[in-house]
């Protein structure tokens, strides 16, 4: 069972940027490269929200599309760590992000729409980490 724990968050400006972390712990860097690690954000009295995936083995990467151009999903194998550079931040970002990894047999492509798909007790969570940007 895969553990993560997401920091990162903060309050910025309209236009602002941050940087989101996620270090995942508890497999063996074989299994971590079989893994996709992603970003959702919720919203009180909203689903959560896939934001960008990126499957570990080939650093391929899967954005939604209110943040495509905008933000960017990269790894650091070494470090098992999984960041997410927001950039151009509007004040429709403000969220809880979390870090979330699915089981290994689901296609990385699937991971930003698994959760919307009923499928949001299948994946591991991070605690959260509060985004804010003001206007």
């Amino acid at each position: 069972q895969v553990q993560l724990v997401d920091t990162g968050g903060g309050s910025v400006q309209a236009g602002g940027s941050l940087n989101l972390s996620c270090v995942a712990s508890g497999l063996s860097a074989r299994f971590f490269n079989l893994n996709c690690l992603g970003w959702f954000r919720q919203v009180p009295g909203k689903e959560r929200e896939g934001v960008a995936a990126i499957y570990i083995g080939d650093g391929t990467t899967y954005y939604g599309d209110s943040v495509k151009g905008r933000f960017t999903i990269s790894q650091d194998n070494a470090k098992s760590t999984v960041y997410l550079r927001m950039n151009s931040l509007r004040p429709e970002d403000t969220a809880m992000y979390y870090c979330a990894a699915v089981p290994p047999t689901v296609p990385c492509s699937r991971i930003l729409t698994y959760c919307a798909a009923g499928n949001c007790q299948k994946i591991s969570w991070g605690q959260g980490t509060q985004v804010a940007v003001s206007s």
